[in-house]
């Protein structure tokens, strides 16, 4: 079977082709609704060999062929490997060419795979390469070959959030380093969150700490000390390694809009907006003071506050499509309580913003301009996957695997959280609208057409 697909990028070739070059481009591409995990880029469009990992240990690997590749003008991957080999019998050649408004990109397919396995993935790779340089034409932050980049050290670069931010940076010719707890190995340097080497940031140009224990799980005592030990002192120790680094400019920090607590109602709650009560709220509250060493010291810092990350991959979109794969998905209670959301290429956007604007400091509310209800969300997963959300889940549900603070402070949080700062620099969001998230995420998009 042959598929062909064309989309055209809103930049010049040589940068669509340079962008295709760099660390980070597989992952970028990778369809998170399709459960293959990048493994190994090819370090050659040439003549290189990536690997993607499958369910059940299973591997896709792809080499790519020197006989089809003209530089800057089209490269072909072959999978070479068993059984996905004799199973597939996969060629993918990619093609570009000058056009008047950018760079048509064709996709070329050659496979046992029938097309409609193939377009949802394919639209998102035509989406996500589209909406990667509109961002970057926006923000003017597409580096050429041979100019130098910002050195971003980033902790939690193992995490979704840090793997999908680490390659939106590298695809834009930034260099990455990984602050790591084990061993490190190229490009990567120990990092000991309770005693951190003097040298750990030296001739870095930005810190981006996302560190900390996963906040969901049940609130019990050891899990609360974790979560808040886990933030607060290590935060506190780079602050004051930023502020004693000549060479870092700017901290960029993850927190959380659990700041206003989880009972705010319709209240519209900016970054100028009360902090609330609770648990999450005390946390936050001292993750975010912890930083305060670097701005002493005159460097600029931006505290993320981040909602519901909406991700195809992780978090709680694979556990809610499961639920709705068995007919069982339905709002929490009546559903009228506020949903903060944001889509995670939206969040790796306002990150790397946070990095290099300059006039972008101390809190943002990183979150979609348009909160929905609770009912209202899961009506529209339940569009987008084609079942029905008819079934309410008891309030009690989420308080079994939870305990009822963490039920209270998590999964039926009442905060109605907007984008202020953002929108006041002028911030253009990838999705902000739900649905067309959830599409993104979960495969319904559609193809591009020409």
């Amino acid at each position: 079977m042959s598929f062909t697909a064309q989309h055209v990028v809103p930049a010049p070739r040589e940068q669509v082709w340079t962008w295709h070059t760099r660390p980070g481009a597989l992952s970028r591409l990778n369809a998170p609704f399709t459960f293959m995990t990048p493994i190994a880029q090819a370090t050659s469009l040439a003549d290189g060999t990536s690997i993607l990992g499958l369910p059940a240990g299973l591997r896709w690997v792809a080499r790519h062929d020197l006989s089809r590749y003209q530089t800057g003008y089209s490269f072909s991957d072959v999978c070479i490997n068993a059984p996905m080999r004799r199973f597939a019998h996969w060629r993918h050649d990619h093609h570009f060419a000058d056009h008047p408004t950018g760079t048509l990109v064709t996709d070329s397919v050659d496979t046992r795979l029938p097309s409609s396995a193939l377009e949802s993935v394919f639209a998102y790779r035509q989406h996500q390469l589209i909406e990667d340089f509109s961002f970057l034409n926006r923000m003017g932050a597409f580096l050429e070959e041979g100019t130098p980049g910002l050195k971003i050290a980033i902790t939690g670069s193992r995490g979704s959030v840090g793997r999908a931010l680490s390659a939106q940076l590298r695809t834009a010719g930034h260099e990455v380093i990984q602050l790591v707890r084990s061993e490190p190995k190229q490009g990567q340097r120990r990092w000991r969150p309770n005693s951190p080497s003097p040298e750990l940031l030296e001739g870095i140009d930005v810190l981006v700490h996302l560190a900390g224990e996963p906040i969901f799980g049940r609130f019990n005592d050891s899990h609360k000390a974790d979560i808040r030990d886990s933030r607060v002192d290590p935060t506190r120790l780079l602050a004051q390694l930023v502020a004693n680094t000549s060479s870092v400019r700017t901290m960029v920090t993850a927190s959380a809009i659990g700041i206003y607590g989880a009972d705010r109602g319709a209240e519209e709650l900016t970054e100028d907006s009360e902090r609330g009560e609770g648990f999450l709220a005390d946390v936050v509250t001292d993750w975010e003071e912890a930083t305060s060493p670097a701005p002493q010291a005159g460097k600029r810092v931006v505290n993320i506050r981040t909602g519901i990350a909406l991700s195809g991959n992780t978090g709680m979109l694979p556990i809610l499509r499961a639920l709705f794969s068995t007919g069982l998905g339905g709002a929490f209670g009546k559903g009228e309580f506020w949903y903060s959301w944001v889509a995670m290429d939206d969040l790796t956007d306002i990150y790397f913003r946070a990095i290099i604007d300059e006039a972008l400091s101390g809190p943002i509310n990183a979150v979609s301009p348009t909160p929905v209800l609770n009912r209202e969300f899961v009506s529209a997963l339940g569009e987008e996957l084609k079942r029905p959300a008819l079934v309410p889940i008891p309030s009690f549900g989420p308080a079994l695997l939870l305990g009822k603070e963490g039920a209270r402070e998590l999964a039926l949080a009442d905060q109605r959280v907007l984008p202020t700062a953002l929108q006041e620099a002028g911030h253009t969001f990838r999705y902000p609208q739900v649905a067309g998230a959830l599409a993104h995420e979960l495969g319904g998009e559609e193809l591009w057409t020409p």
